[in-house]
C-alpha cells in the first residue's frame, strides 16, 4: 500500500498534506453516458419532461457537484475551481446522452475527482428528471479522459489504455 498517498504506513486513511506543494495550473476531463429508451430521449429533447428542462438542470447540477466534491468524497480537498464546463450531447445510437466535464484550478492538488463527480451527478440528474417515464435507464462508462498539471504531468486515457 506504500504507493497510495491517502494510506499511512499503518494502513489508516488520511487526508494528504498538500501545504508544501506549489500552486500550479491543473485541469482534468472526464466522460460517461446514460442510456435510455428512444422515447425517453425524445421526451428530453422535445422538452416534454414533467420536471422541466432536463439538460439545463443536469448541467447546473454537474457544475454544482464539481464545486462540492470535497463534501462528497471524504479525503478530497476543498478547491477554488476556476472553470467547470459540462457538455451533454444526445446520441440516438445509444440511445441516450454522452456527458463530458472539464474542470480547471490553480492549486496544490488536481481536479480529477471534481471532473468525475460532475459527470456522475449530471447523469444522475438526467435519471432523476426522466425516471417517471423510464426507470430502466443505465449510467455507465464514467472515467477520466485527461489530467494535466502537477508533479505527474499529463495523463491521457489513450496512453493508459491505447
Amino acid at each position: 500500500m506504500s504507493g497510495l498517498s491517502h494510506i499511512t504506513p499503518n494502513g489508516e486513511a488520511h487526508m494528504v498534506d498538500v501545504g508544501a506543494k506549489a500552486a500550479t495550473a491543473r485541469e482534468a476531463s472526464a466522460s460517461g453516458q446514460i442510456t435510455m429508451q428512444p422515447a425517453t430521449l425524445r421526451t428530453a429533447l422535445d422538452g416534454q419532461a414533467k420536471k422541466g428542462d432536463v439538460l439545463g438542470t443536469a448541467r447546473i447540477a454537474g457544475i454544482m457537484a464539481a464545486k462540492r466534491t470535497h463534501d462528497l468524497i471524504p479525503l478530497c480537498h476543498p478547491l477554488a475551481l476556476t472553470s467547470v464546463h459540462v457538455d451533454i450531447t444526445a446520441d440516438a445510437a445509444l440511445p441516450g446522452f454522452r456527458v463530458k466535464a472539464h474542470v480547471k484550478v490553480s492549486g496544490q492538488t488536481g481536479v480529477e475527482m471534481e471532473a468525475l463527480t460532475a459527470v456522475s451527478v449530471t447523469c444522475l440528474t438526467i435519471y432523476d428528471m426522466l425516471k417517471a417515464v423510464d426507470r430502466g435507464m443505465t449510467i455507465g462508462g464514467i472515467g477520466l479522459d485527461m489530467k494535466r498539471g502537477g508533479k505527474s504531468g499529463t495523463w491521457l486515457k489513450a496512453e493508459a489504455h491505447g
